[in-house]
């Protein structure tokens, strides 16, 4: 199954700074026609050998060089130690609402560990993405896609849906997914098919704590711990006290329909 990426390969920046990393690093720009390969000035030659037309390389050091990676891309795949790139990052930090998704991959190319903005940021799917590509694992720990359960932030995103709420309440339903707790998933709009297609892939059956409601006016709110409405209507005035702070909204395109 094809990953879509929230962002095209233009956008992805895929960095190494070893001789064996750029190797990788190659394979890794074939997969995703578009990426950039950046590498030291020493490593010029194999920078260029791996990654004909679409390499570039940097003097001084490669923390230099992150502000401007995180400029630019959306996408940034690091073959570089972990621990490594946590610090070279960790001062460029803003929040996942900024931030690029970030990949980090072994030299021996085995493992692929979304490290930074999993989720609004695309890196989980980049991952996946480059596991397929490479044969490699991909290492997820966020919570909804490790157990393969509904990512709230991720819904419809295919589908062109935008989701209204605070912090706080993504944060709320989120939690309410992945502990199993009981929550109502109410689609008054937009296409049926946003489980087949939700980020990252889901292959098996929507989660049982997940109930489906085709009106918003049918779910016994004093049941459930969270409501996931897709609807292209504003929420009736009277439910709106009794779903403060738990309701998560998301808007398709109006093309969808009802």
């Amino acid at each position: 199954m094809t990953i879509a990426l929230p962002f095209p390969n233009e956008r992805i920046a895929v960095v190494s700074i070893t001789r064996h990393g750029i190797a990788l690093a190659g394979k890794v720009v074939a997969a995703l026609p578009g990426a950039r390969l950046f590498a030291p000035e020493k490593f010029r030659a194999e920078a260029e050998a791996a990654a004909p037309g679409a390499a570039a390389t940097y003097t001084g050091k490669t923390g230099d060089q992150i502000p401007a990676l995180f400029a630019n891309f959306d996408g940034i795949v690091a073959i570089v130690s972990l621990g490594a790139l946590v610090r070279l990052i960790a001062p460029h930090l803003k929040d996942k609402e900024q931030d690029p998704g970030v990949v980090v991959i072994d030299e021996a190319g085995r493992f692929a560990i979304p490290m930074l903005s999993g989720h609004l940021g695309g890196a989980n799917a980049l991952a996946g993405s480059l596991a397929q590509a490479l044969g490699a694992t991909p290492v997820l720990t966020t919570a909804s896609d490790s157990r393969q359960t509904l990512g709230v932030d991720l819904l419809g995103r295919e589908l062109g849906w935008i989701f209204e709420a605070t912090h706080d309440e993504v944060v709320k339903a989120s939690a309410a997914v992945v502990n199993d707790e009981p929550v109502a998933l109410v689609q008054e709009a937009g296409s049926p098919d946003w489980w087949p297609r939700h980020a990252n892939g889901r292959s098996g059956p929507v989660p049982a704590n997940i109930k489906q409601f085709s009106r918003l006016e049918e779910v016994d709110l004093d049941s459930v711990a969270a409501v996931l409405w897709i609807s292209h209507r504003p929420l009736p005035p009277e439910l709106a006290p009794r779903l403060a702070g738990r309701l998560v909204t998301y808007r398709p395109p109006v093309e969808q329909g009802a």
